[in-house]
């Protein structure tokens, strides 16, 4: 069948609907290469002042501070927070295990007994990367030769893990600072942009041929919820950017990972579509509704880039596109002896799927509106 569809955006027209225009879009080449020269100089600066400091303090080991630094320091400020919890308290579980093995057995069996007993300990509690941190300071309490006790090799180990991580944490705050929450904030964005994209790929199934982007536009979709996901959590270990934005974000992502699950759904429904006759009587009010939903991830994608949600937008009124297709599926009904069960199976399938992705699409402007405290 073919949909009754308006043309779809280019690429320049989502562009300029983000106010993103091709000379700044040619430019984030550079700014992500901006991006890794300045986590380098980051990273480098970490480690050289935290070994400056351990030659300050007498530390004769200070390079495990500088190893420390360089470890936790990740590309914003919440990653940085969540990897340095993650070593300080594989440093502390070490550090007690190692001393305390120490104390009875000999080598190799308290140290084969302390690793079995760290890994044991971090798995029950949920620290699984943590385990492997507590593992190497345990091998540096244990076997390290060193003169002293191992209780003073034990607390210079985690004094050492302590200074690096205080010296990752100043640099990634005061040092071109990196906030999870805005890298969130444009994932989220290109997120309902690559969901409009798939939904378009998906509806050409409908209308006739299927879409030869399609599983690419599919995994382009998965992959960008999985590294707004890991910004979700690294922005949850971070301090809050302002009323709403912890909430907001959260709320947007569930609604990126729901509307992707609707799509698949939708994907599954149209596949054995042939120019189903059925479908066709629905026109205009089916095509309506597909062009705008299409028109709704990227009005949402704005909404997202700007950071303002209270703005309805305009011409574009999902709940009268719905009531209008269900009203004429409602005339349409006794056609149905003439088609074939499959047909009207998949038009109802697609109906559902395309007011559900209304519903949603209204919901994340709505909803993330009052979470974020705009007056309604």
């Amino acid at each position: 069948m073919r949909l009754n569809t308006k043309r779809t955006w280019s690429q320049q027209e989502l562009a300029e609907k983000l106010h993103v225009h091709e000379p700044a879009r040619k430019s984030l080449l550079s700014w992500e290469h901006r991006h890794i020269l300045i986590q380098a100089v980051k990273t480098a600066l970490a480690a050289a002042f935290c070994w400056w400091l351990a030659l300050q303090f007498g530390l004769h080991d200070g390079y495990w501070g500088a190893i420390s630094a360089i470890i936790v320091l990740q590309s914003n400020f919440g990653a940085t927070i969540t990897a340095s919890r993650d070593r300080v308290i594989g440093t502390l579980i070490g550090a007690l295990l190692g001393f305390a093995f120490s104390l009875f057995g000999t080598l190799p069996w308290n140290y084969i007994l302390a690793l079995m007993a760290a890994i044991t300990v971090c798995g029950l509690l949920g620290l699984k990367t943590s385990s492997r941190l507590a593992g190497v300071t345990i091998t540096i309490v244990m076997l390290v030769s060193k003169s002293g006790s191992r209780w003073t090799l034990a607390l210079d180990r985690v004094g050492e893990v302590f200074l690096g991580i205080i010296v990752a944490l100043l640099v990634s705050t005061l040092v071109f600072p990196d906030r999870a929450r805005l890298k969130l904030r444009d994932g989220l964005a290109q997120e309902f942009l690559l969901l409009g994209a798939f939904f378009e790929a998906v509806l050409q199934g409908f209308r006739g041929k299927p879409s030869e982007n399609l599983a690419d536009a599919r995994e382009r979709v998965l992959g960008l919820l999985r590294e707004n996901n890991q910004l979700l959590d690294a922005f949850r270990h971070e301090p809050a950017g302002g009323p709403g934005w912890r909430e907001g974000l959260g709320m947007l992502a569930q609604f990126g990972r729901s509307n992707f699950d609707v799509l698949v759904a939708l994907e599954i429904a149209v596949r054995d579509s042939h120019e189903d006759a059925y479908a066709q009587q629905l026109e205009p009010d089916l095509g309506k509704l597909a062009v705008d939903i299409q028109s709704g991830f990227h009005y949402v994608a704005a909404c997202i880039h700007r950071w303002r949600f209270d703005i309805p937008p305009r011409d574009l009124n999902l709940e009268e596109d719905i009531a209008k297709l269900e009203s004429r599926m409602a005339a349409i009904r006794h056609t149905g002896v003439q088609f074939s069960p499959q047909e009207i199976l998949r038009a109802y399938a697609v109906q559902l799927h395309l007011k559900q992705l209304a519903i949603q699409l209204r919901a994340s402007r709505v909803e993330t509106s009052k979470a974020i405290g705009e007056a309604q």
